[in-house]
């Protein structure tokens, strides 16, 4: 996919604390670049994760995530963090993340992020918000049908 196949990105600037010694972002911290840009992503929607939290007594869990590193991320480096919707089942979402350059087509890293909604009660799956799902597809501009 390219960049012109997501719908939204975030921007970062590599903090000299992000890397390791050997100069290139250490591997741990593209965790945070896709937590902190799905974040903005629903911010973005706009839906109210907390919100979420308060009016549905649940919450989304991170149950899997998949990281190619595709090139070496350095030091000052400005990139961009590409996320769309890939899919969505009953409970579960699950997101596309590119990481480019700020002026480069060519990804440096991508990953695959798994989110399940879960009551916080019972600990058990629980339906996407139907609410949610229409705002998804909205953005995306995407029929997506829960599996």
């Amino acid at each position: 996919m390219a960049k012109s196949d997501y719908k939204f990105f975030f921007p970062f600037r590599v903090r000299y604390s992000e890397t390791d010694a050997q100069g290139i972002v250490f591997n741990a911290h593209y965790f945070t670049y896709f937590d902190t840009a799905i974040y903005e992503y629903f911010r973005d929607l706009p839906y109210d994760l907390l919100d979420h939290v308060k009016n549905t007594g649940t919450d989304f869990h991170v149950v899997r995530v998949v990281i190619d590193f595709l090139a070496p991320t350095r030091f000052d480096d400005e990139i961009e963090a590409h996320i769309r919707v890939h899919r969505v089942g009953r409970s579960s979402i699950t997101f596309l993340v590119k990481i480019f350059s700020k002026d480069s087509e060519k990804p440096l890293v991508k990953g695959e992020v798994v989110w399940v909604n879960t009551d916080q009660k019972t600990q058990k799956s629980a339906p996407v918000p139907q609410k949610l799902l229409a705002i998804i597809k909205a953005k995306e501009g995407i029929d997506f049908k829960p599996h």
